[in-house]
Parts: C-alpha cells; structure tokens; sequence
C-alpha cells in the first residue's frame, strides 16, 4: 500500500500527539497586574528591589546552612567530635530562611493556590475575589504584627550557646508580615482600579 493510498483521518492519527504548553497553567493573565516581576519592571520599585534583596538573602542563608551543617557531618564522620554551637546556628538560619522565602514567593506569586475558579471569571470579576483574598491576608498579617511586635518585646533572653538575643530570630516574622501586608495592600488597590476600569487597566498591561 503507497502512502497515498492511507485516509486523512489515518494519518492524522499516526502524528505524534500535541503536548500541550505546561505554562499555562503557571501564568494567569488576570493576575498579571498583581505580581511583582524584577525582569520587566512590574510592581513599585520599591517592592521589586525589597524582593530582589531577599532572593539574594535566601541565597546567603542556603550557603551559610549547608555549609554549617556539613561541617557538623563531616567533623562527627572524620573526627569523632561536632561544634556544638553549629546546631543552634542552623536553627536560626532555617527559621529566617522560612520567613525570608515566604515573603518573597507572596510577592512573585508563587504560593500554592487553587485557581480553577478565578481563571474562568472575566477580569472584573476575577479581580473582585483578588481584593477580597488580599483583604482577608492584610487583615491576618496585621494580627500577626500584633502577636509578632509582643513576642518580640517579651523576648528579653539570649540563646544558650551563642548568646545570641532571641528578639534577632523574631524579627523575621515581623518583618515577613509587615512585608506581605504591604504587597496585600497594593494588591487590594490595583484590583480596585481594575474593577473601576477594567478595560483601561487590561490596554496597559497588554501595553507592557
């Protein structure tokens, strides 16, 4: 049998099969506006370079982690003997790294949510359940503030070994939380401005 012989419909189904571009699934264009982007200058430069510091920051903790940690391994493999202020260290550090890298991935979006609904809304109201999300996460920043500024001035003692004041490993979680409900904030007044004019706010960001 020649090739020319084989019906359309079998040769359409001998092709590889299309895989579908997993990308879309990741970007959602009714979120464009509300994610902060170093690359192509989305968001306040203020945020873009608080963001940008952090990753450099997360990096720095990593190093510092692994390195601190492999030395504890190594010294109990080789030499029967450990430092005993490394544990406490890697504490710390993990602790920062945690709080760190959650404000980071808030700013470029990259939390774990369950989209399904909000991708199928039109942009007005996609943008009315964002403002609604970042409302609710503005408010639960702002009690955690609150619990975050009282374990802070209570936390008056120093660390067992190192002596290091336990009020330096509250501070990451003050200072995530503040960082968060400020992205919240803007978020909130970018889906407003959506909701008020969403063909203009939609030309921009296609401008972008």
């Amino acid at each position: 049998m020649t090739s020319s012989s084989i019906p359309p419909n079998a040769e359409s189904s001998l092709r590889a099969p299309t895989i579908e571009d997993p990308s879309v699934y990741l970007d959602d264009p009714n979120r464009k506006l509300l994610e902060i982007d170093t690359e192509t200058r989305q968001g306040p430069a203020l945020f873009r370079w608080l963001t940008l510091g952090m990753e450099y920051l997360i990096g720095a903790i990593l190093v510092a982690l692994i390195v601190a940690v492999s030395s504890n391994v190594v010294g109990r493999s080789l030499f029967n003997h450990s430092l005993p202020w490394v544990d406490e260290l890697a504490r710390m550090l993990f602790i920062w790294l945690v709080f760190i890298g959650a404000a980071a991935a808030f700013a470029r979006y990259e939390h774990i949510a369950v989209d399904a609904l909000v991708r199928r809304l039109p942009l007005r109201l996609a943008h009315m359940l964002y403002c609604l999300q970042h409302l609710i996460i503005t408010g639960l920043m702002l009690v955690m503030v609150f619990g975050g500024y009282q374990v802070l001035s209570r936390s008056s003692g120093r660390s067992a070994i190192m002596g290091v004041p336990l009020s330096l490993v509250s501070l990451s979680l003050v200072l995530c939380v503040i960082f968060i409900a400020a992205v919240s904030l803007w978020r909130v007044w970018m889906s407003v401005r959506v909701i008020v004019q969403p063909h203009g706010q939609s030309a921009e960001s296609q401008g972008e």
